[in-house]
Order: C-alpha cells, then sequence, then structure tokens
C-alpha cells in the first residue's frame, strides 16, 4: 500500500473478516481456537456475513469515490477454504457470497502460494512459537487445522487461479520479501494500466 501511496494514488486497505465494527466482532468468532464445534456451513455463512457488512459499510462507498481498494482476502479464499478445503462445494460458496456482495469481484486478485508446510513455519516463526511445521498449535482456529485440510485449500486456490488466469494471478511466495514485492506490483501495475486504457478508450469513443 505504501508504494501505491507514493504514486500519489487514493488507497484503502482492509481485511477479512472484520474491516467494519460487526466485522471484527465475527472474526473474533471465527478464529477463537476454543469454537472447534463450529459446522463447515456455519463458518461460511459467517465469513459471508462479515463480507457482506464491508461490501456495503466500507468497499462500495470507497470504489464510488475513486478509490483504490486492497482487500486482505476476499471471496476466492471462501471458495478455497469453505468450498474445497472444507468440501462444501465451489457452486454452493459461490452463490452464498454472491448474494451477500451483489456480485461484487475485484479486478485483480494475487494468490501468494507456497507450499503449506513452508507458509505454516513462517506464520510460527513470524509469531515466535515453537513446534513443528505441519501443526501450531499457537495458531487461531483455521492455522491449526490439519496439514491436509490447507494442502486442500492449496489446491483449491491454484484450480480457481486455472479457470481465471487474467484475474488470479499466482505469485511465487518462495523469494524474499522484495522478490515477492517486486512481483505483485508487477501485476498490479499492469492491471492498473489496462484499467487506464480501457477507460481511455471508453472516452475517445
Amino acid at each position: 500500500m505504501a508504494a501505491l501511496r507514493a504514486e500519489g494514488r487514493d488507497v484503502l486497505h482492509v481485511r477479512e473478516p472484520g474491516g467494519t465494527a460487526i466485522g471484527e466482532e465475527i472474526r473474533a468468532l471465527l478464529l477463537d481456537p476454543r469454537h472447534r464445534e463450529l459446522a463447515p456451513r456455519t463458518e461460511m455463512l459467517l465469513f459471508a456475513a462479515s463480507r457482506a457488512q464491508l461490501v456495503a459499510e466500507v468497499i462500495r462507498p470507497a470504489l464510488g469515490l475513486g478509490t483504490l481498494v486492497v482487500c486482505d482476502r476476499y471471496v476466492d479464499a471462501s471458495l478455497a477454504y469453505q468450498g474445497v478445503g472444507r468440501g462444501l462445494g465451489i457452486d454452493v460458496v459461490r452463490a452464498v457470497n454472491a448474494a451477500g456482495t451483489g456480485g461484487l469481484l475485484p479486478d485483480l486478485t494475487l494468490m501468494l502460494d507456497i507450499e503449506p508446510h513452508v507458509g505454516l513455519r513462517r506464520a510460527r516463526d513470524a509469531a515466535g512459537a515453537p513446534g513443528r511445521s505441519e501443526t501450531w498449535e499457537g495458531g487461531d482456529r483455521l492455522e491449526r487445522e490439519a496439514l491436509a485440510f490447507h494442502e486442500r485449500v492449496r489446491e483449491g486456490f491454484l484450480s480457481l487461479a486455472g479457470k481465471e488466469p487474467g484475474r488470479i494471478r499466482v505469485v511465487d511466495a518462495r523469494g524474499t520479501v522484495d522478490e515477492v514485492h517486486r512481483a505483485i506490483m508487477r501485476l498490479v501495475h499492469e492491471r492498473l494500466d489496462t484499467g487506464r486504457q480501457a477507460t481511455e478508450g471508453r472516452q475517445r469513443s
């Protein structure tokens, strides 16, 4: 975000679940490791509810003002986590979220791809927690899931990217922070340039 703002762009950064007062309460419930009994469909609906509030209260108003919105997770995350990881099916999760967001989808989704056991180890190390890379008992409710769950989620993301390669772009997250950042900014600028050219073309026609 800092790099985009340095270019003079009006940028809003939001996260999911959360981003609103209501969404943050839902986030606390969703990620609390004590709630092991949370059913997959309940989980899906809570994520969609938080997202619906974020879209209505924050994202759509910002887009209406011409603000560039950067969202940390969105509908594609639910398709991968609940649709594939939880086995609810892509179509069900897509329909629920289409209702919640009014069909609003991002112009660009970036998937930072890395082997799940490496990603879990990085998250654990960032928190200064000891333990094996396959599990992390100090993480939130989703981070504590078995490695097989995280592998299914990754497969779900990659499958989505394969079906929508123009919108969902995969970034190799195994590199250094600077390398990953450069790859992200290249893709963001490509999309922004495409959007600008399309706008200019409409104005000339």
